[in-house]
Order: structure tokens, then C-alpha cells, then sequence
């Protein structure tokens, strides 16, 4: 099964909101920065997703317990988990009118000591020149993480194994779910985030 959007209107995957927030100035001064420094909009794209992925750290990676949840939020503290990044990762490329929406797997926290499913999330980004839709998951890389650009195959942060009830998310939403943005805003500390992370979307 391909992507597919949750609307046909592309022009709800461009809006800015209290969590999307890319009519905040530090937003827009980043992605002009990125903007003049690129060839083109694929060009752009790749680096925006690049910058969130490499320069923006993963909250749990860098052992940070402060929550962020908006793209400003997230460019503030210079780290976010997957919603978060992926909060910031929409901000940048929708200032520059380029759609931009939210995907969410079923994943399992950690094999070992979390043996629970959870959300993760990652973006849908709609390349104009090539008229379809790819998936990009700025989480951040680390040693068992490999996730690039890529225009034509997929690689993402993690493969999706059915056999332990993992799945994959293909609808691409306009907006953050619910659950996740309560999620965020709700628990002051990563550590409490961690025990009540969402298993569920509510946009469905």
C-alpha cells in the first residue's frame, strides 16, 4: 500500500499553528538560511531534513528531560523525540510552501527493557517537481539508526517487523495527532513522558 493523504486538500498540510509555528521568527530565519543556501527545492528539503536530524538531537539520546513540543520549542532547546523533530521538520518546510504533513508507526519501545508498543513519529513531504509524496524520519541517527534522504527507496530509522505486532503508518496526516501533542504537553519530564507515551492515534 502507498502513501495516502488523510485530506485531499493540500493546502491544510501548509497551515501554521501553536504547534506548527512557522510564522515564529527563529523558524523563519532558519529557513531562509537554508533556503539560500540551496540549489533547488529538493535541494532544500534535504537540508532542512538533514539539519533536524544531525543538529538537533534526540532528547533521549542526549539525556535531556525537558518536553518540547512546538517547532520553536524544539529549535530553542536544540533537541526533541520523533514528534517533536518531526513538529520542527513540517515549521521549515511549509514557511516555504512546501507540504508537508505528520506519519506514525507502531513500534516497540525497547526489546529488551520496554517491550511495549508505542507511536513513533516521522513526516510526509510532497515533492512538487516529481508530483508524490515520501516519508523522511528526522529522529536522529546512532549506532543501529541509519535514516537518509531519499527520493526514490525508503530508509528510514526503524525496519517494521509484524511478527512482534509493529506497524507501519502510510496515511499521511495534516496536523499532529492529538494524542501526541497532549502527550508533549502534558508531562513536564521526559522521564514521566516515558511511562505514558501514546500507543494510539486518535485521528484514526
Amino acid at each position: 500500500m502507498g502513501l495516502k493523504q488523510f485530506t485531499d486538500d493540500i493546502y491544510s498540510y501548509l497551515k501554521h499553528d501553536d504547534v506548527i509555528d512557522h510564522d515564529n521568527p527563529a523558524i523563519i530565519e532558519l529557513a531562509d538560511m537554508l533556503y539560500a543556501g540551496s540549489r533547488n527545492e529538493e535541494d532544500f528539503i534535504k537540508k532542512a531534513y538533514e539539519f533536524v536530524r544531525d543538529s538537533i538531537s534526540h532528547s533521549a539520546d542526549a539525556g535531556k528531560d525537558e518536553v518540547t513540543c512546538s517547532a520553536s520549542e524544539v529549535l530553542k532547546a536544540g533537541h526533541g523525540i520523533c514528534f517533536a523533530k518531526s513538529h520542527l521538520l513540517a515549521a521549515l518546510l511549509r514557511r516555504k510552501n512546501i507540504p508537508t504533513g505528520f506519519c506514525y508507526q507502531k513500534l516497540i519501545l525497547d526489546d529488551e527493557t520496554s517491550p511495549v508498543l508505542i507511536l513513533h513519529g516521522l513526516n510526509g513531504v510532497y515533492i512538487n517537481e516529481r508530483r508524490k509524496w515520501i516519508r523522511l524520519d528526522a529522529r536522529g541517527n546512532k549506532p543501529g539508526v541509519d535514516a537518509k534522504f531519499s527520493l526514490n527507496k525508503e530508509q528510514l530509522a526503524f525496519p517494521i517487523r509484524p511478527e512482534l505486532g509493529e506497524e507501519d503508518g502510510m496515511v499521511i496526516y495534516p496536523v499532529p495527532d492529538p494524542a501526541v501533542v497532549r502527550a508533549l504537553r502534558e508531562h513536564t519530564s521526559r522521564e514521566d513522558l516515558w511511562k505514558d507515551l501514546p500507543s494510539k492515534l486518535e485521528l484514526g
